[in-house]
């Protein structure tokens, strides 16, 4: 890995991102092979049933995972897939998505993510678990000619 990330870049690509600033995503923890993001639940975020919308969920699991696989292989990744597994329904004040690399090749990183949400008394309820592969992409191209 040429670049060196730490939080405070990391919150500066998540803050790149136009879809994580529409959800209020931050990210609390970079480091180590593992990464938090946390969104505040709103009911704009709710499906009919009043619960947290499941693509809620999945978009939180993503970039968890990303950013996890971002600790150890820096920030040219792009997720090559990932599975979810919806636990409970996702009720509380905020979701808290936590990842860690569970293995880092040259080419392919592979994560898990638990999600949970906590209550306003700070109480956290595992909602689903996910698991992903995150691609490293190949170093950028320098322009022709320098």
């Amino acid at each position: 890995m040429d670049e060196i990330l730490d939080l405070s870049v990391a919150q500066k690509l998540l803050a790149a991102q136009p879809f994580s600033n529409l959800l209020g995503a931050r990210l609390v923890a970079f480091g180590e092979g593992a990464a938090t993001l946390e969104v505040d639940i709103r009911d704009d975020l709710r499906q009919q049933h009043g619960f947290l919308h499941g693509g809620v969920l999945g978009y939180a699991a993503d970039n968890a995972l990303t950013f996890a696989a971002g600790t150890v292989a820096g920030a040219r990744l792009l997720t090559a897939g990932f599975t979810i597994d919806y636990l409970r329904p996702a009720a509380g004040v905020l979701l808290r998505a936590e990842a860690r690399v569970v293995r880092a090749g040259r080419t392919r990183v592979v994560c898990r993510c638990d999600l949970s949400t906590v209550d306003g008394e700070g109480t956290a309820t595992l909602c689903a678990v996910a698991q992903g592969t995150i691609a490293v992409m190949a170093p950028a191209e320098p322009p022709i000619g320098t």
